[in-house]
């Protein structure tokens, strides 16, 4: 127990950061997150710009994701919570185990699917081209709006706002918070696909996602420090 727990925060503070790289990389190189709202013929080209260097950085960002998965766990499910808070437990570790698949599989098609698209795209056959620009959209809109941005947040949110109440009546009032105003703005931010789906603006939500993964990125740091040096805070 006295080992786990520097482990566990320890492994929160790294995921933290390790979930930021990929990001930022993508950022300096895709125009990612705008790229996702750009039309296909310009993603596609803009990727392969990139090379085989885009394509392990979006599986680096799968790989992150993935790594909720034991993190959910490991940050919820204790002796001491399955006993005081046994749903509340379970049901974070079960909802960040699926926050980390949903926002893997979105992500999975940037390195199993799109390199093909994009390599198609590069031809000279018009209606190979077009053929390539038609399903992306469609994968964007399925595999990465509908799966990994909307359900994956959602069950994001989920797990953080579990979390933060079994914090709370810890008395990690200060985490608590924070991660209370996480999960209320990455939920926010799935308002983005949905939006979207009915022709509307969504650049207002993205924001909230933005701010939301920042929020994130902070709670995970603060629950990190808490259980690495002990202190309720």
């Amino acid at each position: 127990m006295t080992t786990a727990r520097p482990l566990t925060g320890a492994f929160a503070i790294a995921l933290a950061i390790a979930f930021n790289i990929p990001y930022s990389i993508l950022a300096a190189t895709y125009d990612y997150p705008a790229v996702l709202r750009r039309s296909a013929g310009e993603a596609l080209a803009l990727f392969t710009q990139g090379g085989p260097h885009l394509v392990l950085t979006w599986y680096a960002f799968m790989l992150a994701a993935l790594a909720i998965i034991p993190l959910a766990f490991a940050l919820s499910i204790t002796p001491e919570r399955l006993t005081k808070v046994p749903a509340r437990a379970i049901g974070a570790a079960l909802a960040g185990a699926l926050a980390g698949i949903t926002q893997a599989i979105g992500l999975s098609r940037w390195v199993f699917v799109v390199p093909g698209l994009a390599r198609t795209h590069a031809g000279d056959d018009d209606v190979a081209r077009l053929a390539a620009e038609r399903t992306f959209d469609v994968l964007n809109q399925y595999g990465g709006v509908a799966i990994g941005e909307h359900l994956g947040q959602l069950l994001t949110a989920l797990f953080v706002i579990l979390l933060s109440s079994i914090q709370w009546s810890e008395g990690r009032s200060v985490t608590a918070l924070i991660g209370i105003a996480t999960a209320a703005s990455i939920a926010a931010g799935t308002g983005e696909g949905l939006a979207i789906a009915l022709g509307q603006s969504g650049e207002m939500f993205s924001l909230a996602t933005i701010a939301g993964f920042l929020g994130l990125t902070l709670w995970l740091i603060a629950t990190g420090l808490g259980l690495f040096f002990g202190r309720k805070t």
